[in-house]
């Protein structure tokens, strides 16, 4: 990477941080914001080519790592159905119906390069659609079935879309290759994922120091991905595995593990996406400017064409995938008692913007490669057309279809008041404990203070709903008080995690809980 190259970089970084820093105080919807501002800075860019490494190697593994140690593996579990139905089924659906349209419409383009094209914009980028969903209040299951599908999906696309590259260079790949390579790459990393995650795991409960914690966290999604890649299993499936593990094992961890994680995955996530959408929107120039327009109107109508098929064909495969399995399987019905409702339906179909994982998998496309440059036109037509149309829309749906989540909000208050009363219990319960096995008369007013604490953080969740050592080793008031606090803190923490692992509260308030308890266990450390 030469000078100019990171000057470059640079200058999308800061252009990028201030439109982001300008949307999220106007309460604009930032990765719109920032394609548009990228399409229009394009001009400055002419030599500015997505490099497909740079987004495979450098963004996507983080970004894929930072939502899914922020998921639920629980309720992923939970909807794990339309999740694979999204990710694979509609995934795959999506490459043939776009494969066929793009080769009715452009005969002389191979077969085998129109299904490239399909697996090329197949995989929606659910970050924008997401952001959007969680500011506006969608119901967790509509957010969840969203973040799923994009965590997976890109896995099923690349896996498909390598394929049909080797198709379409002459490989020779029969319907048996191009089979066992699929599950190959699936099942071997997932399989892959689970033992590294659990390697990980166990090193990262044992290190008990935040910084070199979060270091090797930080680090993890890199080496999972590269690991992955170099053996020819997914690294998509490995470094979400990997997250999903983490994420579901860090109330485990340290309080300063947590606390400082959680600041440093918010600030990257920010910054990459940041960068990616702009980089998508500076793409306009040099896709355009490799195309012969003198047949601008086919061009069009082909753009056109391709987007109508993405859009169409995520409507057609999501309405039947969500209500068919529930009238043709008894034990799916017995599983999922409420059916989902249309409107329910309506905002999965719409959220479909694709991102830059399919910029990145279009400019991979050889150089010598047929239709090259068509296909990257129609990629960036269908990246752009999805932004810009379903982006600005999808606010005002779901607005329309007065979809919201205060009865899940309601729900989540009320389990977290019986689980801060459960906690307080245990956590009272110790500090008698504590108390019996000797502390001074003295001493009094710091237990009664721990006591008082602890019944006025119960208290406040029913009303959502509606140091050092004195003389001669003697412990201070101030050294007690943080050694007693800290042994009920660590019992309250056990009692939410185990309420979580029994599925008695979600782990949305087992976060919110934890980020108090920890920020309380923060203030009692000592310089």
């Amino acid at each position: 990477m030469d000078q100019s190259t990171v000057l470059q970089m640079l200058a999308v970084s800061v252009v990028g941080i201030a439109v982001a820093a300008v949307a999220r105080r106007r309460g604009w919807p930032a990765p719109l914001l920032l394609v548009f501002a990228g399409l229009v800075l394009s001009p400055l860019f002419p030599e500015y080519e997505l490099d497909p490494e740079l987004v495979l190697l450098v963004f996507l593994p983080p970004l894929l790592y930072a939502a899914a140690i922020d998921s639920s593996y629980l309720r992923l579990k939970d909807l794990r159905r339309p999740v694979a139905l999204l990710s694979i089924g509609l995934v795959l659906f999506t490459t043939l119906v776009v494969g066929g349209v793009a080769h009715l419409l452009l005969p002389e383009l191979p077969l085998a390069a129109a299904f490239a094209l399909g697996a090329i914009v197949a995989p929606p980028d659910a970050v924008a659609a997401v952001a959007v969903a969680r500011r506006l209040g969608l119901p967790r299951k509509v957010v969840t079935i969203l973040v799923g599908e994009s965590l997976f999906n890109d896995a099923t696309a690349l896996t498909a879309y390598r394929v049909a590259i080797a198709a379409a260079l002459g490989q020779g790949l029969t319907w048996l290759d191009v089979t066992v390579d699929f599950v190959l790459a699936a099942v071997g990393g997932v399989v892959m994922g689970l033992a590294l995650a659990w390697m990980l795991t166990w090193v990262l409960l044992r290190l008990r120091e935040a910084l070199i914690e979060n270091t090797v966290m930080l680090l993890a999604p890199f080496a999972v991905y590269l690991a992955a890649e170099s053996v020819h299993v997914s690294g998509v499936v490995v470094v979400v595995i990997v997250g999903l593990y983490i994420g579901h094992r860090m109330p485990r961890a340290g309080f300063g593990t947590r606390l400082l994680s959680d600041a440093i995955w918010r600030v990257l996530g920010f910054f990459l996406e940041t960068i990616v959408f702009a980089l998508i929107g500076l793409q306009l120039w040099p896709i355009v400017r490799e195309l012969e327009w003198s047949d601008r109107w086919r061009l069009t109508g082909m753009a056109l064409a391709v987007f109508a098929a993405v859009v169409i064909s995520r409507a057609v495969w999501v309405v039947p995938s969500l209500y068919l399995p529930r009238m043709l399987s008894k034990k799916v019905r017995s599983r999922e008692t409420h059916a989902p409702s249309w409107q329910y339906a309506t905002i999965v179909s719409w959220a479909g913007m694709r991102g830059v994982v399919s910029l990145a998998a279009a400019f991979a496309i050889p150089e010598d490669f047929e239709g090259r440059d068509l296909l990257l036109f129609l990629t960036f037509a269908v990246v752009i057309g999805t932004l810009l149309l379903q982006g600005l829309t999808f606010p005002a749906l779901i607005r329309r279809l007065r979809v919201s989540n205060e009865q899940e909000t309601y729900a989540d208050n009320l389990s977290e008041a019986a689980a801060q009363q459960a906690a307080a219990s245990a956590s009272l319960a110790r500090l008698e404990e504590l108390v019996a096995d000797g502390v001074d008369d003295v001493h009094r007013e710091v237990v009664d203070q721990l006591r008082s604490r602890t019944e006025r953080r119960a208290l406040t969740a029913w009303e959502r709903l509606g140091g050092g050592t004195g003389p001669e080793g003697e412990e201070t008031p101030s050294t007690v008080y943080r050694r007693l606090r800290r042994e009920m803190l660590a019992v309250e923490r056990e009692v939410f995690v185990r309420l979580r692992d029994e599925r008695r509260v979600d782990d949305e308030v087992l976060r919110r809980v934890l980020h108090e308890i920890d920020f309380e266990e923060a203030t009692l450390e000592r310089d």
